[in-house]
Parts: C-alpha cells; structure tokens; sequence
C-alpha cells in the first residue's frame, strides 16, 4: 500500500468535510485572488473554496498520485501538483493558504508556520485545521498493534515517530508574532459510523496508512483483524448497532 486509497477515503466524505466547511466559515471577509491547499486530497476542501471565493485561482498540492488524479477530475477549473507541502514554496505572494487534516504530517511546526505566514500578502489569511489525535483510543490502539506482533520490529519505528501537534498555547507563541489576528479553537466531532468494520476503514483510508505501508501484503489482514479487536472492547456499539467515534480536531485562522 504506497498510495492514498481515495475512493476508501471518500467513503466518509460528508463526515471529513463538516470540519473544512467550519474552518471556511470562520475565515475573516477575504476576495482572495490566490489560494494554496495544501495536503488537497482528492480536492473536495478545493471543491469547497471554489464556491466560497469565485473567480479565486486554486493551487491544491499533495503527495498522493490517486489523490491528484481524483482532484483534478473533480475541479477542472483548478490546478493541482505533486509535491511534499513541507517543501512547497510560493513562487508568488498568494492570499490564502489553506490546510484541512493534512499539516500535521509536516514536523517542525515551529519553523513551518512562520514559512508560510511569510508566503501571505498584507491581510492575507492561514486558515489550519488538524487532528488532534495523540490520546485518542483508536489512535493510541493502532499504535499497541503495531508494537505488539509479528511486525514489531518495523513499526515500532512507525509508531514512535507518529505526528505530535503541539498545544493551543504553542500554536498562538508561533504564529502570533507574524499576523494581526489570529483564532483558535478545539472541535471534537461524533461520528456515528457503520460498526467495527466502518471505523477500521475510516483509519485505512487515513491514519493507518504509514503503518499498512511497512507491512507485506500478506500481513494487512492479520494486522487489520487485531486492530478490529482491541477497536471491540475499546468502542461498545449503540442500540442501533453504530459506533460513535469521538474526533478531536485543533483549528486556528491567522491573519497576515
């Protein structure tokens, strides 16, 4: 598993884009004329800008290939390219960069944040949504997994090494020297998915997928059926059957 599985992804498209349309909503009054979204995924946050700020030039970037191609089948109108947006460099000021659930695979916040804001024109708007994950019981049980197996010795690593985003006061010490004004605040969102198996895709299509990428093909199952397990007695069903999976999501617009 090297690539993004967008249509696994797109699954849970109503339930992942509930947190970009409130990013959106809570930018400040803007006629940008440039917008960057970085990590686009398969574009459906570029879906969105285009019909918040029109006639705006989108730029989407993003690593995954599946993701591009689905992004660009989508939103013709917009362009999209393949690159690491920890690498990403504005040829041009541009007046609003946008990142929903995609920053928190970057390292070095510190750094990062003030790169982009240098990347706005005056008034020019970071608006930033991430997971924010690192207690969460799913999270914390792919990492149990993935230390505790037949595949321990490849990722524990992984685990290890997962993205820790900092808290509300470390995100207000690095970006507030460098805006006007700048909004934070924490999400966390039910989503009542389909049983086990909803909430074992859900992650598939998103955060398991540096684990799933060290494993041979052979091994995913056998991965997969443990995880579902620990996911049982972690996550006790409603009457109805659904799983509620509680999703913590960290937020701040800053403006230039």
């Amino acid at each position: 598993m090297t690539d993004w599985d967008c249509e696994l992804y797109l699954k849970f498209e109503r339930e992942r884009a509930q947190a970009a349309r409130d990013l959106i909503a809570r930018i400040p009054p803007l006629a940008p004329r440039k917008i960057v979204d970085l990590g686009c995924g398969p574009g459906n946050s570029a879906s969105m800008l285009t019909l918040h700020f029109r006639g705006a030039d989108i730029l989407g970037i993003d690593t995954s290939g599946n993701m591009l191609a689905a992004a660009r089948e989508r939103l013709p109108v917009a362009r999209f390219i393949q690159q690491d947006l920890k690498e990403w460099e504005a040829d041009e000021k541009v007046d609003l960069i946008f990142s929903n659930a995609a920053l928190h695979f970057a390292p070095d916040h510190h750094k990062l944040l003030p790169r982009l804001m240098s990347f706005l024109n005056p008034g020019g708007v970071l608006a930033v949504q991430m997971p924010n994950v690192l207690q969460d019981a799913a999270h914390a049980l792919m990492r149990m997994v993935a230390v505790d197996g037949p595949w321990s010795d490849r990722l524990a690593r992984v685990a290890k090494t997962r993205a820790i985003i900092g808290s509300l006061d470390d995100y207000y010490s690095w970006i507030a020297p460098h805006c006007q004004t700048i909004d934070l605040w924490q999400t966390t969102y039910v989503h009542p998915l389909d049983g086990h198996d909803a909430v074992v895709d859900w992650f598939v299509g998103s955060a398991l997928r540096p684990f799933l990428n060290e494993l041979q093909e052979d091994e995913i199952p056998a991965f997969l059926a443990q995880y579902r397990r620990e996911l049982e007695m972690a996550y006790s069903p409603q009457s109805d059957g659904r799983v509620l999976l509680l999703y913590p999501r960290l937020f701040f617009v800053a403006r230039k």
